[in-house]
């Protein structure tokens, strides 16, 4: 069919009460059509009417009303959306809810690694919203001062990012294991005039410290005023005089501000929030979102794609920092649903810790990662089969592209082969998804549905043209209000990032296939693909076949320059407990006797593996594709979210700056690669 492989055997279809009871069926119905292929050409040919029939839906309330639902005169790259509107999404979250029965539906649960727990009703959380936002307004912020977060996945992140908006400011998320230099970077560039942080927050049992990376960032960033500090683990820290404050103090000032608790009157084009998303290379890029826009984009995807209902409690597995945090707060909220938040790792203090949540909180609707998955298999099925797992309704997934082993694990064990995988795909500047499954398309391992409405998606070759049946470019034809309204302070980066290669279509930056049956697939970032004596070869597809083998456990595919190929590929590999460090051979063959492995022993071991990997790799791919190298190695560098970072390896692998690595989740894995290379 292709130089990749894609597709395969359908592994779940919808029954039809799933379809028939679908927020998808129900609004394409509701609309006048009679499929949805009718209803997705609509919502495509004519944004226009989408996007304004997704705001009645979502009851998006307007102090004013637009004019115009998107004004397109400066070009496709740089729509305007709800001309002359006004409109908070504050008030859309939670002032509209108050005084009417949804006040009191939870709105919030939480859950702390070591055992605290929390809940907030819609009414309790606005109240804490309105202190804060008093409490920032007594400390002189307003309008369009930017606040950075910096914050564990506490009640008060919420509280926070909530209360920003309300006074009219600007959001600034921040990774919580950022570093002080990448924490920097950003409050300067973004001109922010406060930080949210706190004493510190718990993993794996240890108290990581927040404060003192905050008090590095802020002393060279000479714009903040004001350090707001909670205090989550009781850790001693310096508080400089007037201008660092504990957060209660907030919520006392807040208590006591004579001023009004209104939600400021914002143009719906008025900045939201400014996230950074990292490259390889250059300064971080920050991407420019709205009040009419990124909200509005994640809660039509979570109740398009993801079914996501009133009585659903929905956990997604992610940072503040990373875009599915504000698109977690913005989209639950919207739709009127309870979000779990988790502040802790989720395997800790054994890996039955998530399943024990869902059951402990009914949690319906969970989003994760493939690779949290591959790092459960190893345990088996037993630490799943302890819980009661029947509040669950579907899995979600994002980040990277799955292998059917692990798809298949969490489709068959977790699920019992009845719950949909609900892939989703986009970006930060995409305010959400591209591509995404639904509850009324069937699944094979690794699949998506398709474009989600209003998303004017397609496959495309080296020219343009569209494609199926074989690997192409995605690429978006059309704008939707959840697009980034550019870079900050950069439009030319912009412009060159996404709109450089063919005239007004969104270049995406990842190879995507279509199959016989109408399903499409995410083959992995363009710039990673690698190509082998001119054959194109997906990273997916080299990692499928080298999780097959026994040992491996994950495994990272890169391509280096080659003198005849073109590209050779090289490979890391991480074997799984029993045969890590000096291979199979030296850790694991002498057990029964209780000898201990030794170091050349190992290396035979390892030697082993590698002949086995070859040849299977052989009889996968071929003998052209052969790997230059195989590496193994503890771990790959992978970020907070789980996502791995193929290019940071293939920098490093060729010598060459891996640009901000502040990001990533195991920094120590970048010095591995060095030293297993030399």
């Amino acid at each position: 069919m292709s130089e990749f492989e894609f597709g395969g055997e359908i592994a779940w279809k919808p029954l039809r009460a799933q379809s028939v009871e679908s927020n998808l069926y129900q609004f394409y119905k509701r609309n006048g059509f009679s499929t949805l292929a009718e209803f997705q050409k609509k919502s495509t040919d004519d944004v226009a009417w989408f996007w304004e029939t997704m705001l009645r839906a979502l009851d998006i309330q307007f102090y004013e009303p637009y004019s115009q639902i998107v004004d397109l005169s400066r070009g496709i790259p740089f729509p305007k959306w709800c001309v002359g509107g006004k409109m908070n999404i504050v008030h859309n979250c939670l002032d509209k809810y108050q005084g009417a029965p949804k006040e009191n539906q939870i709105a919030l649960k939480w859950e702390g690694e070591e055992g605290a727990t929390r809940t907030l009703t819609y009414k309790q959380l606005n109240d804490e919203v309105c202190k804060i936002a008093n409490g920032l307004s007594a400390l002189g912020l307003k309008k369009g001062d930017a606040i950075g977060v910096l914050m564990p996945m506490t009640p008060e992140i919420i509280i926070a990012v909530l209360a920003i908006a309300k006074i009219g400011a600007v959001f600034l998320p921040l990774f919580s294991g950022y570093g002080a230099g990448a924490v920097a970077t950003r409050l300067n560039d973004a001109g922010a005039k406060a930080l949210f942080t706190a004493d510190g927050t718990f993993r794996r049992g240890n108290i990581v410290p927040m404060k003192h990376t905050a008090d590095e960032a802020v002393a060279q960033c000479p714009t903040i005023e004001h350090v707001i500090v909670l205090p989550r683990a009781k850790n001693r820290i310096e508080l400089r005089a007037t201008r660092d404050h504990w957060w209660d103090e907030i919520v006392t000032m807040g208590e006591e501000w004579q001023g009004a608790s209104r939600t400021e009157r914002t143009d719906a084009e008025d900045l939201l929030m400014l996230i950074y998303t990292s490259g390889t290379t250059g300064k971080p890029k920050g991407a420019v979102h709205t009040h009419c826009g990124f909200p509005i984009k994640a809660a039509q995807d979570l109740f398009h794609g993801l079914d996501l209902k009133p009585t659903d409690t929905l956990y997604w597995m992610t940072d503040m920092g990373w875009m599915m945090g504000p698109w977690l707060v913005y989209g639950t909220l919207l739709l009127g649903a309870t979000m779990f938040l988790y502040d802790g790792a989720p395997d800790y203090p054994a890996p039955n810790r998530v399943w024990a949540m869902v059951e402990r909180h009914n949690i319906s609707l969970l989003g994760l990662s493939p690779t949290f998955v591959r790092a459960l298999m190893k345990y088996g099925d037993e630490p799943v089969k302890k819980y009661s797992l029947k509040s669950l309704r579907a899995f979600a997934s994002t980040g990277e592209p799955w292998n059917p082993t692990p798809w298949l694990w969490l489709f068959n064990t977790v699920g019992n082969g009845q719950l949909p995988i609900i892939n989703y795909s986009g970006g930060t500047e995409i305010a959400g998804g591209i591509l995404m499954g639904n509850f009324l398309a069937p699944e094979k391992p690794g699949s998506f549905a398709g474009p989600l409405p209003g998303m004017d998606a397609d496959v495309v070759d080296e020219n343009g043209n569209s494609v199926r049946g074989r690997v192409g470019e995605l690429v978006i034809r059309k704008p939707w209000i959840g697009m980034t309204r550019g870079f900050w302070h950069d439009d030319q980066r912009y412009l060159d990032t996404y709109w450089s290669r063919f005239p007004n279509v969104w270049v995406h930056g990842d190879f995507c296939a279509v199959d016989d049956d109408g399903l499409w697939y995410i083959l992995g970032r363009s710039d990673d693909v690698i190509k082998v004596a001119g054959k194109r070869l997906g990273p997916a597809e080299v990692e499928s076949a080298l999780a097959r083998h026994p040992a491996v456990q994950e495994s990272a595919a890169i391509g280096v320059p080659d003198a005849v190929k073109g590209e050779a590929l090289v490979c890391f590999v991480m074997l799984k407990a029993g045969y890590r460090e000096y291979g199979e051979t030296g850790r694991q063959g002498d057990r029964e006797t209780g000898r201990q492995g030794n170091r050349e022993t190992g290396r035979q071991g390892e030697k082993e593996i590698e002949k086995e990997l070859r040849e299977l790799l052989t009889e996968e791919l071929g003998k052209a594709l052969l790997p230059k190298a195989i590496y193994f190695v503890n771990d790959l560098p992978r970020t907070r979210n789980a996502k791995i970072m193929r290019r940071v390896a293939r920098a490093v692998y060729l010598g060459n700056d891996p640009g901000d690595v502040s990001a990533l989740e195991n920094p120590q894995a970048v010095d591995e690669i060095r030293g297993v290379i030399k």
